[in-house]
């Protein structure tokens, strides 16, 4: 049985509601329920308050009735800190920014059912930058292979915390 799955997006630290932070906790630890004994995971709450306090912060959470299946943020990177320029990646003529996508996240038992590609199309749908950029941990080549379907480019690797996995960096144009 297929249900209804709404979308809502969320922006901006002022346009949060009180429980914002710990309904996207409760996905995250639902999601990586088996992960959570690693440090790295356990440091969500901090990687929340970081990218939500960022300027140009969107969020979309997908609901089904008033259960949050799934999320998906980003921000856009500061001119001068794309993370991604580490790469041979070369943009457009008239590059204008980056918007980076922190996270895509559905729960498991929400999962097959196309949320997670609902989310990330709201979530860039009204971008005005040239580009969109992601991180994907090198052990799961199957969602590196999903991004590649939503026209994502593996353009290198890094690994951005000491303790955190290996990613491969994926560069979308938004604007081609």
């Amino acid at each position: 049985m297929n249900r209804v799955i709404d979308l809502q997006q969320y922006g901006g630290r002022e346009g949060l509601p009180p429980d914002f932070k710990q309904m996207l906790i409760d996905v995250h630890a639902d999601s990586y329920a088996d992960a959570m004994n690693d440090e790295f995971h356990q440091r969500f709450p901090w990687f929340v308050d970081h990218w939500s306090t960022m300027e140009g912060f969107t969020c979309v959470v997908a609901f089904d009735g008033d259960e949050a299946t799934g999320f998906a943020y980003g921000a856009p990177l500061q001119a001068g800190r794309e993370w991604w320029r580490s790469t041979k990646f070369e943009p457009n003529a008239g590059y204008t920014g980056t918007f980076a996508v922190s996270e895509v996240m559905v729960r498991p038992q929400w999962r097959k059912q196309g949320i997670s590609e609902r989310l990330h199309e709201a979530l860039l749908e009204e971008r005005s930058e040239d580009l969109a950029v992601l991180l994907v941990d090198v052990a799961h080549p199957k969602v590196q292979a999903l991004y590649e379907t939503w026209e994502y480019e593996r353009v290198g690797e890094q690994q951005p915390f000491a303790d955190s996995p290996v990613y491969a960096v994926m560069v979308k144009r938004l604007h081609p």
